[in-house]
């Protein structure tokens, strides 16, 4: 899954912050990157645990002590994987999810694999979702669209 994962962060992000500031590229890459880490390592692992995303979370507070504008900016990365342990149900994979309080791993496969063809339907309501943002944001505009890409913000657009 794909779409779904950025389409459901940018959305939720803007619902929650309506931040035109907040870098949208670290919001989708933080969306994506359990299930680009973890096949890695055989399934579901550390990455979709809370333990992995908290982790992130302090890391950016950590480093970035007295770096306002950079802390600002890097934490969409940490929310981004927030966002995707929530619309990938990873919570319902006790083992995983509290991995290490639980002990050990479980062989579980990614939650977005065990969906099956339901996965379409997802990944359907994702491009929806990402459509909007599109239109929402006059992304069609090169400026914005340019700006999106080049620092990750929605500058100019109708907010």
């Amino acid at each position: 899954m794909f779409f779904w994962f950025l389409g459901t962060s940018v959305a939720s992000v803007w619902f929650v912050f309506h931040d035109p500031g907040m870098d949208y590229r670290l919001v989708m890459a933080g969306s994506l990157l359990p299930d680009a880490v973890d096949p890695w390592f055989g399934g579901a692992r550390a990455f979709h645990s809370v333990t992995v995303a908290v982790a992130l979370l302090v890391a950016v507070m950590v480093a970035t002590v007295g770096k306002r504008g950079l802390r600002r900016r890097l934490l969409a990365l940490p929310i981004g994987v927030f966002l995707h342990l929530v619309f990938d149900g990873a919570w319902a994979i006790t083992d995983t999810f509290w991995w290490p309080f639980t002990g050990r791993f479980g062989r579980h496969r990614l939650p977005s694999v065990q969906r099956g063809a339901f996965s379409l339907v997802l990944e359907v309501v994702g491009i929806g979702l990402l459509v909007w943002w599109w239109r929402r944001f006059g992304l069609s505009d090169p400026d914005r669209r340019k700006e999106l890409v080049r620092r990750g913000v929605l500058n100019g657009a109708a907010l």
